[in-house]
């Protein structure tokens, strides 16, 4: 599915990074060493690395990450990037200060449990999460996501997966996207910004 779609002429959401990751991404240390999830065509990954952090990123689809790793090449920056899936990847315990997931919502939740497992175990102690993506009353705007309810998150559903976690940001809101042509229009999101104990 995701091959199909990066293989049209452009980028599927645009070259400039989610406008949430643009906002909190001040609250990463200096130089921190980021894991980027389901990266794609590597917008997240290239904004992070020309503010100066190493950023591994990986996804399922090759076609998307030959952009991202195109549009790293033509930003002048550096990019660690990997041909993996959820399940395939090595979730290595306390390698990154910081790990973003951005609008990786086509998991179903025995998939999704998978993953916020292996992003607490490779999340260093003290280490910051960005989540970002979409809260069930989307299926009724239909501009962006999957059409799966059982796929979206809730603020209950987030916190749940990620107990002990210091929330410095936790919103349920409604805005508009202007993100290429896979996020656009009015969107029901939810941003979840948490520091790990310890």
């Amino acid at each position: 599915m995701w091959d199909a779609r990066y293989a049209t002429p452009g980028w599927h959401f645009g070259t400039e990074p989610a406008d949430f990751l643009r906002r909190h991404a001040p609250l990463l240390p200096a130089a921190a060493r980021v894991l980027s999830v389901a990266e794609g065509e590597g917008r997240n990954a290239v904004f992070l690395a020309r503010l100066g952090h190493a950023v591994t990123g990986f996804d399922s689809s090759a076609v998307g990450l030959a952009k991202a790793r195109r549009l790293a090449e033509d930003a002048g920056v550096a990019v660690t990037l990997h041909h993996a899936d959820i399940d395939d990847w090595t979730w290595m315990p306390d390698a990154f200060d910081a790990v973003a997931i951005v609008f990786c919502q086509f998991a179903t939740p025995a998939v999704r449990t998978r993953l916020f497992a292996g992003i607490d175990r490779t999340l260093r102690p003290g280490g910051l999460l960005l989540l970002h993506g979409y809260a069930p009353r989307q299926i009724d705007y239909g501009t962006g996501g999957p059409g799966a309810v059982e796929n979206l998150y809730t603020l209950d559903l987030v916190r749940a997966g990620f107990p002990g976690y210091r929330a410095l940001v936790a919103a349920d809101y409604d805005a508009v996207l202007h993100e290429g042509h896979g996020h656009s229009g009015r969107s029901a999101l939810i941003d979840f910004v948490a520091r790990k104990p310890g």
